[in-house]
């Protein structure tokens, strides 16, 4: 343990037995304690103004903020906070994996940390609901598991929102898209087709949404339907932003996914895009876009488009008991295009199908590839390929009503 680190604890101590009795303390008052306790030390303990500096931070950081995710927060290039207990944390930068020096105090710290980010935005998490979602005051999102679910200790999940708001011209020269195929969504997305974006963890459905929803006409009222609010939904004046609720203490009063999208078919939507379906919602997410509401837009974890159709056939199976060749047949009406994004080998992000979809045919929804991604081969580290055209789109009645040519 370096000598900073040590002075951290001492100090974090001392400020703890000072503030143990007092009620409501403003950060004024907190930072002159700050101040005082370090001046004090400093009288016994050599300590450099930049010692100072950094501790006087660290040190607000852990009664005023997120204790030493603040750090972690701060840094654009970490994308990923995984904590695994209290003395194990581990944070992706720039695609890697690396084990963090940092640790928390103790569990107790870890948990009281954990606890502020969850009431900020309405949310439980104790032994009787040890799992919730969450998310920060910039979006970004949150997973806590607590024991006797996790074994070792206390777990949290930080996916950082990015502080750059991605735009398809940017999605194009990162290589996740060509020219082209962009053209081709935004002439699909202004048509009104119902697309789901499919894709494994972090492979960037959520941004790819934001992207796309760029397109919808401003005069569109449009709702947005998530576990935990992420959606940056930008210039549409007539917007609708519902957020899932969990159960209270009680375990009463929850609000489902399900509940909001009954809700929102009440409430004279354009559009309806739901963040990520999960479970049984799939099936109310389905049926809005059966009754008219066209150009509605979700994601969902899958490996494949093909894949994802299946994962939605068996999300609904698990809250109805219907035929499953009845699923297939409105899952087949309700989605037009399956796009399906995928993280490659070398960390970089790329839109690796796009896919119509065509009918029922036997036991199995057949997809008609328009756009597909073949890769090149690699140089230094990097996956060479392209997003090439292989197909046409069958089904242009949307565009025809719009007017609009591809």
């Amino acid at each position: 343990m370096n000598k900073l680190k040590k002075e951290k604890i001492y100090l974090q101590d001392r400020l703890f037995s000072r503030l143990g009795g007092q009620g409501n303390i403003t950060d004024d008052e907190i930072k002159s304690l700050i101040e005082e306790e370090i001046l004090e030390r400093s009288r016994q303990v050599y300590m450099t103004v930049d010692d100072k500096r950094q501790l006087k931070k660290e040190l607000f950081d852990v009664f005023r903020r997120l204790d030493i995710l603040s750090g972690f927060l701060e840094d654009e290039d970490v994308s990923e906070i995984m904590i695994n207990g209290y003395r194990h944390i581990f944070i992706e930068k720039k695609g890697k994996l690396y084990k963090a020096e940092e640790t928390f105090s103790s569990e107790e710290r870890l948990r009281s940390v954990i606890q502020q980010i969850v009431s900020s935005c309405n949310r439980i998490v104790n032994e009787t609901n040890p799992i919730v979602d969450a998310r920060l005051s910039d979006g970004s999102r949150v997973n806590v598991c607590l024991p006797p679910v996790a074994l070792d200790g206390a777990t949290m999940t930080i996916r950082k929102f990015p502080k750059e708001f991605f735009t398809m011209d940017k999605l194009i020269e990162m290589g996740s898209i060509t020219g082209e195929c962009a053209e081709f969504l935004r002439k699909l997305v202004v048509a009104g087709y119902n697309i789901f974006i499919s894709g494994g963890t972090g492979s960037g459905k959520t941004t790819f949404l934001n992207v796309l929803s760029n397109y919808i006409p401003p005069t569109d009222r449009v709702i947005t339907i998530e576990d935990a609010a992420e959606l940056q939904i930008r210039d549409i004046p007539n917007l609708v932003r519902l957020e899932t609720r969990n159960a209270n203490v009680e375990g009463e009063n929850a609000v489902t996914m399900s509940a909001l999208i009954k809700a929102a078919l009440r409430m004279r939507p354009t559009r309806i895009i739901v963040g990520e379906v999960r479970d049984a919602a799939a099936m109310d997410m389905m049926n809005s876009m059966l009754t008219g509401h066209d150009g509605s837009l979700s994601t969902g974890h899958g490996n494949s488009a093909k894949e994802m159709m299946l994962r939605l056939e068996t999300m609904i199976l698990m809250g109805y008991d219907m035929p499953v060749a009845a699923i297939r047949q409105q899952l087949c009406a309700a989605i037009d295009i399956v796009i399906h994004l995928g993280r490659l080998r070398d960390n970089s992000r790329r839109v690796l199908e796009v896919c119509e979809v065509m009918r029922v045919e036997g036991e199995e929804i057949v997809l008609s590839p328009i756009y597909e991604f073949r890769e090149k081969g690699e140089k230094d580290g990097m996956i060479k390929g392209k997003l090439e055209k292989v197909g046409e789109l069958q089904s242009t009645d949307k565009l025809a009503r719009k007017g609009i040519c591809i």
